[in-house]
């Protein structure tokens, strides 16, 4: 076990020893452990093995010992024993945006409430209110919490829905007998979250592929198999469906099952101004007065064996299917080829990313030879401020001291990659940044970023945002509006003025590609970049595996019609350097 995973354990016994009520120092204790955990740079199984675990900073005997059982065993009975104690309403509790463990011992402590259904009827009955410094607003947000939680709990991240989706991908393009294969639905398109998975295979023999997918070791629920269509909820809540059709309706399928809904209805309509019918078995001539229309078109179907040769059968040039919203992508396409949308591998570095200096899991010398095993020329380091206490926010002698040391490693020319020397920067309520100005001028770039007072009212949070993206050392304004996916709500922004404001001031607007993040959205970027707007993929990544969620970013990206041109880490390591140095 490695020491994210254990640090992780220990983090979770904090909280449930807080749920307990027990003494604040016993919770204090483990939660430094875990911090020393993560800011280990020597690699935890040697100093198990070795028998120096317990000279770790942070960890006293008894928690020493609990790590070596870990990582020599993967189990903790302590942990368990104190988890099974909890009821495991509380647990869910603790997914409920705005109930930290404080609140939810005071709720079952004082109400007796240990389950979600007992905690909506406290609420609902305005028993929760009376609660010490809780109040009928806290009450408000606790029922919003549970039904977001709900929603939420039928959606699934992108990130997350593609990590599941990919291998079973592969391993049906390996079948016998299958021609095509490919996912499509809202995974295809790239959406922010998946309510499932389709998969779409182009097949003269259904049966032997139905079999393979309903009986894969993934499988938990095997709820609908037919001939040509099977339906399974697989581990982790996801369900999945396949379809199978002939070779020659492949492309038609993988069309009408990759959507949009809006998208479809277009295309449809467009079909028929033709003199055609559309759908997911074909496209047929559609004769005057002809119900229901003549059956597909062999000979047509053969001439169009891609989608590429469906679009541009209908006089239309390739839409790609992160762009397939219904909005305005067939009068695109009508007019001329669309853009050529970024991919991956368009980057060249990023440029928001944590190390064990705030609250990431690497050190910057790991970070950046994790950088260069993807093939980049540049990283950037962006840890937190001061403000950002919980996240062991640097101040300003703290700050300058690692830059100091990103400078000499980057004299010494040891690393694969050139380090920028960055901060992500609070914006403080007012609009301030968190560090003073002779320390922003230090470093290579700034990242701007809200981490408090999510609350302020719209108008309060647009000027905030734009009084920190005013500051002369700003050079880029990190997830605009806060929104963790499936988890906490956006808070309230004006996109327009926030984007106005960065095009003047010449401040990127970064596309966070944390899966629970991709923000800014999609939505936004085809405008701004036509205004002139300048983005920046970065993945916020806290260890050496983050780096690689650089890609979820690009897939906003894509959706938003940006292409390189618009994205500031495709551009040289020559070439950022003058740009940031203008």
């Amino acid at each position: 076990m490695d020491k994210t995973k254990v640090a992780g354990i220990l983090e979770e016994i904090a909280v449930f020893l807080e749920l307990q009520g027990e003494n604040p120092f016993k919770v204090r204790a483990y939660q430094t452990g875990a911090r020393a955990l993560d800011a280990l740079e020597t690699d935890l199984g040697e100093l198990v093995a070795s028998g120096d675990i317990a000279k770790v900073p942070g960890l006293g005997r008894a928690l020493a010992e609990k790590v070596t059982t870990l990582v020599q065993t993967g189990e903790l009975p302590y942990y368990d024993e104190l988890k099974a104690s909890i009821p495991p309403g509380l647990i869910e509790m603790l997914e409920v945006p705005g109930l930290g463990p404080k609140k939810i011992k005071a709720i079952h402590g004082t109400l007796g409430i240990d389950t979600l259904a007992e905690l909506v009827k406290g609420c609902e009955e305005g028993r929760v209110r009376e609660l010490p410094r809780f109040g009928a607003k806290t009450e408000e947000k606790i029922l919003a919490g549970i039904r977001n939680r709900e929603a939420y709990s039928r959606r699934h991240l992108w990130w997350e829905a593609h990590r599941v989706a990919d291998p079973i991908l592969h391993k049906l393009r390996s079948l016998a007998g299958v021609e095509r294969a490919e996912t499509a639905g809202s995974l295809r398109r790239g959406l922010e979250t998946v309510g499932d998975l389709d998969f779409i295979v182009g097949s003269s023999a259904p049966g032997p592929i139905m079999d393979w997918f309903t009986t894969m070791a993934e499988v938990q629920e095997v709820t609908a198999k037919g001939e040509t269509k099977s339906s399974v909820r697989l581990a982790g809540g996801l369900q999945a469906d396949l379809r199978v059709v002939p070779p020659e309706q492949f492309a038609f399928a993988l069309h009408h099952f990759t959507g949009s809904k809006d998208h479809n209805v277009m295309m449809r309509q467009r079909a028929l101004g033709r003199g055609y019918s559309l759908s997911e078995w074909g496209i047929t001539p559609k004769s005057e007065g002809e119900n229901p229309p003549a059956q597909p078109s062999a000979t047509i179907a053969r001439e169009i064996g891609t989608e590429e040769a469906l679009f541009q059968f209908l006089g239309l040039h390739y839409i790609p299917p992160e762009l397939r919203e219904g909005v305005d992508e067939i009068q695109q396409a009508e007019k001329g080829p669309l853009p050529k949308l970024l991919e991956t591998n368009d980057i060249q570095g990023v440029f928001h990313n944590h190390t064990i200096a705030s609250d990431g899991h690497n050190t910057l010398v790991e970070m950046a030879r994790a950088a260069g095993a993807l093939g980049w020329t540049y990283l950037g380091i962006a840890d937190h401020s001061k403000a950002s206490f919980q996240a062991n926010g640097l101040d300003e002698a703290r700050l300058q001291k690692q830059v100091a040391e990103i400078r000499h490693l980057n004299a010494t020319g040891e690393l694969p990659v050139h380090i920028f020397a960055g901060v992500e920067c609070d914006i403080l309520p007012d609009g301030r940044l968190d560090l003073d100005d002779s320390t922003l001028q230090q470093l290579d770039y700034v990242v701007v970023a809200v981490h408090s007072a999510f609350g302020q009212a719209e108008d309060v949070m647009t000027a905030r945002i734009i009084r920190a993206i005013e500051h002369p050392s700003t050079t880029m304004l990190a997830h605009v509006t806060g929104r963790l996916l499936l988890m906490r709500e956006p808070y309230a922004v004006n996109h327009q003025k926030v984007i106005d404001a960065a095009i003047a001031n010449r401040v990127i607007i970064e596309i966070n590609a944390h899966p629970r993040r991709l923000d800014m959205d999609w939505r936004f970027w085809h405008r701004a970049s036509e205004k002139g707007l300048m983005t920046s993929i970065n993945p916020d990544a806290h260890s050496t595996d983050g780096l690689s969620l650089f890609r979820a970013g690009v897939t906003v990206a894509r959706k938003g019609w940006l292409t390189r041109d618009h994205v500031l880490n495709t551009r040289s390591l020559a070439e950022v350097k003058r740009y940031l140095g203008q």
